[in-house]
């Protein structure tokens, strides 16, 4: 077994981990809120369009039967009627079909976003295995399923019989309504078992909802091992990348080697520190750091300027801003151009130069 097997899962998801999960299909989400949202949808859909569909409804009822009861009724004319019949239906119930269609996807929408994942329904032999599917069959997401289903069963019957309860007392009167009268009565009492049914399933869902949140994140944890390999694979091995860098900095630093036996003058500190400047005047604005380094560096740039004559001089203050300030192939900020125009200034005397304008 690899080390991370016998570790605990302690460690936040990673992105990647996370990002490899969605595109399986594997998200956190409730399918409760799908549920409630529908039903909500449906209940709202009637409750505002009940007269248009009961008005429609009871036309389409009245035009089959007396069709039905026509004589010499031909079959061609049947399957015109039966198909004006559906067209009609279809346009009553339009209202419910588009609410419920819309707010089940909002649902799910709203929940993990836009997702489109055929991982999930893509045929495996491993998804037919009957030992997985005997351990599937009393999981424990099974067994919560489970209890969600005889809770809201058991919920659904409480508050029915709660309400049903409630109006027994008007169940008498009902022997003297008309059959328009009863039905209007009992769609009002279904309706108010509906509405107090939703409320408590809003409850539930959100319930739900949070813990499928909490278990999913709990899903995805990693052992600290697994995101060490994954930041292997992803940003490559620690000691890859440490050996590139050395390889890296050796490169720049023999570029940068190749540079000080153009400078005019290598300014130190004098031990540990040493930059090389270079200025022409006649296509440069200003002094330009040609190479610097601190200690091994340092006495290798001061060894080059040896072997090519390039003075020394010794300034700590002003090697220390060089150093620190201005980087390599970079010109010297205005606020040293005294400090090196008087090292340079002192060089070219050295040298015998005169510089014009002086």
């Amino acid at each position: 077994m690899a080390e991370g097997d016998f570790q605990e899962k302690t460690e936040q998801a990673t992105p990647k981990k996370r990002s490899e999960a969605r595109k399986k299909g594997q998200v956190g989400k409730s399918r409760e809120i799908p549920s409630v949202a529908v039903l909500l949808a449906g209940l709202s859909t009637l409750h505002l369009f009940g007269a248009y569909m009961y008005n429609h409804i009871r036309s389409l009822m009245q035009d089959t039967f007396s069709m039905i009861a026509a004589p010499n009724l031909s079959l061609p004319e049947f399957l015109a009627f039966g198909n004006i019949v559906m067209e009609r239906f279809i346009i009553v119930v339009l209202p419910v079909m588009i609410a419920v269609f819309v707010t089940a996807l909002l649902s799910n929408v709203l929940q993990v976003g836009w997702l489109l994942s055929w991982e999930s329904v893509t045929p495996k032999l491993s998804k037919i295995s009957p030992i997985k599917g005997i351990q599937k069959l009393f999981s424990k997401q099974t067994l919560m399923e489970l209890f969600k289903s005889l809770a809201k069963l058991a919920l659904v019957g409480v508050i029915a019989y709660l309400t049903i309860k409630g109006e027994m007392d008007r169940l008498p009167s009902l022997a003297d309504m008309e059959v328009q009268g009863i039905l209007l009565y009992v769609l009002k009492v279904a309706f108010k078992i509906f509405i107090r049914v939703s409320m408590a399933m809003i409850f539930l869902a959100l319930l739900d909802y949070a813990f499928q949140k909490w278990q999913y994140e709990q899903q995805l944890k990693m052992t600290k091992q697994e995101v060490k390999e994954e930041f292997k694979r992803t940003e490559g091995d620690p000691l890859i990348k440490s050996r590139i860098r050395k390889i890296q900095y050796e490169v720049a630093k023999r570029r940068m080697m190749q540079e000080v036996p153009k400078a005019d003058v290598v300014v130190t500190n004098p031990v540990h520190l040493a930059v090389a400047l270079q200025y022409d005047s006649a296509e440069m604005s200003a002094p330009t750091l040609l190479a610097k380094g601190a200690g091994a560096v340092a006495e290798r740039i001061k060894a080059l300027a040896k072997e090519h004559d390039i003075p020394v001089v010794e300034n700590r203050e002003l090697a220390h801003k060089l150093f620190k300030m201005v980087e390599i192939g970079n010109e010297v900020p205005s606020l040293l151009y005294q400090a090196v125009a008087e090292v340079l200034a002192y060089v070219y005397q050295l040298k015998g130069t005169v510089i014009s304008g002086q």
